[in-house]
């Protein structure tokens, strides 16, 4: 991927990678879906985590001036949804991951390397 693609989808994976999110993968499904350019999926292994991680997500890229759409599941902590129009992530609780298997259903779509993330900033 170009380095445009990697900068546009920085914060969103520094968010999703700071909280220690399980197995993040990020599709580009532009061109095979008008919902949005990319999908983050990735994981908690409790209810709890995964809402910690979605939580995490809204106020650090908050920071940044980055505001969610519309925020779905929040409070179940079983599949949350955090739409920003582009960048959709999705968070699942670990067994739900692999039973509802985004991955496997957009197949078509590229995958994105992630680079690792070096947190310096874990105390701001």
């Amino acid at each position: 991927m170009t380095n445009d693609v990697h900068g546009l989808l920085a914060d969103y994976v520094k968010a999703v990678t700071k909280k220690k999110a399980i197995d993040p993968v990020v599709l580009d499904v532009r061109g095979l879906t008008s919902i949005a350019d990319f999908f983050i999926i990735c994981s908690g292994g409790s209810n709890r985590q995964v809402m910690a991680i979605a939580e995490f997500i809204k106020v650090d890229l908050k920071k940044n001036g980055i505001k969610p759409l519309s925020v779905e599941g929040i409070k179940d902590g079983r599949w949350v949804l955090l739409d920003y129009g582009d960048v959709v992530i999705h968070i699942f609780y670990e067994p739900l991951r692999g039973f509802y298997d985004l991955e496997g259903l957009w197949t078509d779509a590229k995958r994105v390397t992630i680079q690792p993330q070096i947190h310096t900033d874990e105390h701001r």
